[in-house]
């Protein structure tokens, strides 16, 4: 079987993702969601109306001090996938003292990876300068990603030059947090072309090995990059362990010892679907590594409200 066809979203994972957020919504919430945020101007030629938003959820009070916070990228073999889906996990965050931004991002065939790699560097730019208005830390920002999206998040904390190239001098990245990542070196994955369908693969990444090679973190990642948190399913895909244990002895080559955690008998969409439960491993190793987290407060004084409307 093909990566590909792991990396899509089944529809058994829809079905179940829809269920989550229903009970979400069934449930009180903990906190505070700005829906549906344009990261890019609605004016500006080429603005997609779907797919240039991002939803922020912030802990439902005021704090004393900044929140951390964390940009989540969803997956979908670069074809499929949407923020909606991913309510809980905006809301297990901020339950527990983090902002979380969910980002939508333009997908193939209607562009390729550079182009949505630029998306997400975008929302992530807009959190840089936005997020104090919701009660988050600038200067504790953190990408997050599961399968393809896992591959943008360390794409993001690696390669400066997507934030150069929008002007800003330092990347705003400060570590990032992989969940069964893919995509972390596609420059191999694709030259190899081991398995029956992979060929579909240049439907998001074209033809030019230059493109696989610049949209691989593997090869952006130096001493100077940020930490990484990285777990991956005991149970998950050959492509997606082998190229995240070879992520892991580049980091530590470059002296950098990342926390990486291989999850005995979890399969790849497992590896999401967990993060429903506030207690999970995940989140008990992400509150650490994005920490201190602000405790948050026994009062009902609610959290300031930026000119977005909350849900």
């Amino acid at each position: 079987m093909t990566l590909f066809r792991f990396l899509a979203l089944p529809a058994v994972l829809v079905f179940v993702l829809l269920l989550l957020v229903a009970n979400e919504y069934a449930q009180a919430r903990p906190g505070r969601r700005f829906a549906d945020v344009a990261y890019v101007p609605t004016t500006e030629a080429g603005f997609d109306t779907e797919r240039h938003r991002l939803d922020v959820y912030a802990p439902r009070q005021r704090a004393a001090s900044a929140y951390p916070v964390v940009v989540f990228i969803h997956g979908g073999s670069w074809t499929s996938g949407n923020k909606d889906f991913y309510s809980f996990i905006g809301r297990r965050l901020a339950k527990q003292g983090v902002v979380a931004v969910v980002i939508n991002y333009r997908l193939a065939p209607a562009v390729q990876v550079p182009a949505m790699a630029d998306d997400c560097a975008r929302a992530v730019q807009w959190t840089y300068q936005h997020i104090a208005e919701y009660g988050g830390d600038p200067q504790r920002l953190f990408t997050m990603g599961h399968s393809a999206g896992g591959g943008l998040a360390a794409l993001l904390a690696a390669d400066n030059e997507l934030f150069a190239r929008r002007g800003l001098a330092t990347n705003p990245v400060r570590g990032a947090i992989l969940d069964d990542p893919a995509g972390l070196d596609m420059y191999d994955y694709l030259r190899k072309m081991k398995y029956d369908g992979d060929e579909k693969y240049l439907v998001p990444f074209g033809p030019d090995q230059a493109v696989w090679k610049a949209m691989s973190p593997m090869y952006h990642i130096t001493a100077a990059t940020p930490p990484f948190l990285l777990f991956v399913g005991g149970e998950t895909y050959p492509s997606i362990s082998s190229s995240s244990e070879l992520f892991r002895q580049k980091l530590r080559r470059l002296g950098h010892e990342p926390q990486f955690s291989v999850l005995a008998g979890k399969k790849h969409v497992p590896m999401v679907l967990q993060l429903y439960w506030k207690d999970n491993v995940i989140y008990q190793a992400l509150l650490k590594f994005v920490g201190p987290t602000t405790q948050l407060p026994t009062t009902t004084t609610p959290a300031a409200v930026p000119a977005t409307s909350a849900k």
